[in-house]
C-alpha cells in the first residue's frame, strides 16, 4: 500500500497529518486524518479511532475536536477516517438530502445496488484502514480503542460488539443506539442492506446485544438538549440493553449541551484519559 501526505503541521510536540491512499475497499480514494504523539519518535503507541458522524469528513473531528493536548499527554495516536466513499462515480441520495449517501456510509458494507461496489465501510475499517495504519505508523495495534459521535457514535459501538477483542476500550458521544428502530437508521439500512430487517441485526448495537454480543464497559456521553436525543438516538435502549446484559455502560447526560461540536471538544479529554487509563 502506498500513501500521500496531503498536509502535515505540528501541534503539542506531535505531528497532524492528513493522508490520502486508493482503497480496494470503496473502491475509490480515501482520506484520513492521523495524529501522532511526540512518543511516537521513539517507540510505537496506542491508538484511538475517531468515528465521525453524518455529513463530516476527517475534518471536522480534525479542526474541532481539541483532542491534541490531551493525545500528546497520554501518548495516543488518533485516527479519523472519512465517513464513506466520495467521488463523481459514487451514488448518493436520490432526493438529494444530507442524510444518506456520501458523507452518510453508516460504517456497513452495502449489499443493495448501486450502494454495494463502492460502500463498504466496514471492510475498509475492520481489515484495510488497519492494514495500513499498522505498515506505515508506529501504532501498536495490540492497543486499540475506539470511539465515535452519533453516526460515529453507532459505527464505534457495533464495530466494538461485531469484532471481539479488536478493541480495548469504548466510548461514543450522542451514539445512534438502535438505528433499526430510528429514521435516519432504517433509511440507510433499508437502501444498503435491503428490506430483510434479520440483516440490519449485526449493524444495530441494541440488537447486538440482545443477540448475546458483549463488552466488558462503555462511556458515553451525551447532552440532554441535543435535537436528535428523542426521536434518533434513543439512549434509555441502549440503557436498558446494558443493564438486562450485565453491560458495564457509564451514561453521563450532560446538563445543557447539544449535538454539536462545542459538545465533543468540552469532553473529549475525558474520552482520550478514560481510553488511555484502559489502553496502558
Amino acid at each position: 500500500m502506498s500513501v500521500e501526505v496531503i498536509s502535515e503541521t505540528k501541534a503539542h510536540g506531535g505531528r497532524q497529518l492528513v493522508v490520502k491512499h486508493a482503497s480496494a475497499a470503496t473502491t475509490t480514494d480515501m482520506v484520513f486524518s492521523i495524529f501522532l504523539p511526540p512518543q511516537a519518535e521513539t517507540r510505537d503507541c496506542p491508538m484511538l479511532w475517531y468515528l465521525s458522524g453524518l455529513t463530516c469528513t476527517h475534518a471536522n473531528v480534525t479542526e474541532k475536536a481539541e483532542y491534541r493536548a490531551a493525545c500528546a499527554e497520554h501518548g495516543m495516536i488518533f485516527v479519523a477516517p472519512d465517513t464513506s466513499p466520495r467521488g463523481p462515480d459514487v451514488p448518493d441520495d436520490p432526493e438529494g438530502l444530507w442524510d444518506f449517501g456520501q458523507g452518510a456510509g453508516f460504517y456497513v458494507d452495502a449489499t443493495q445496488a448501486p450502494w454495494a461496489t463502492h460502500f463498504n465501510m466496514w471492510t475498509y475499517l475492520a481489515e484495510e484502514l488497519p492494514a495500513l495504519i499498522a505498515a506505515e505508523f508506529p501504532a501498536d495495534m495490540t492497543r486499540q480503542g475506539i470511539s465515535g459521535h452519533s453516526m460515529g457514535g453507532h459505527g464505534a459501538l457495533t464495530m466494538a460488539l461485531g469484532l471481539p477483542g479488536q478493541f480495548k476500550s469504548v466510548s461514543a458521544f450522542s451514539p445512534i443506539v438502535a438505528p433499526s428502530q430510528v429514521p435516519w437508521g432504517r433509511k440507510a439500512l433499508n437502501h444498503y442492506l435491503g428490506p430483510d430487517e434479520t440483516t440490519w441485526r449485526r449493524h444495530d448495537t441494541v440488537a447486538m446485544i440482545e443477540d448475546g454480543a458483549r463488552l466488558d464497559e462503555l462511556l458515553v456521553d451525551i447532552g440532554d438538549v441535543d435535537p436528535f436525543l428523542d426521536k434518533e438516538l434513543k439512549p434509555e435502549l441502549l440503557e436498558a440493553a446494558c443493564r438486562d446484559a450485565g453491560i458495564s455502560l457509564t451514561l453521563r447526560r450532560q446538563p445543557g449541551y447539544d449535538h454539536s461540536y462545542y459538545f465533543i471538544s468540552t469532553f473529549m479529554a475525558d474520552h482520550v484519559r478514560w481510553h488511555a487509563e484502559r489502553l496502558r
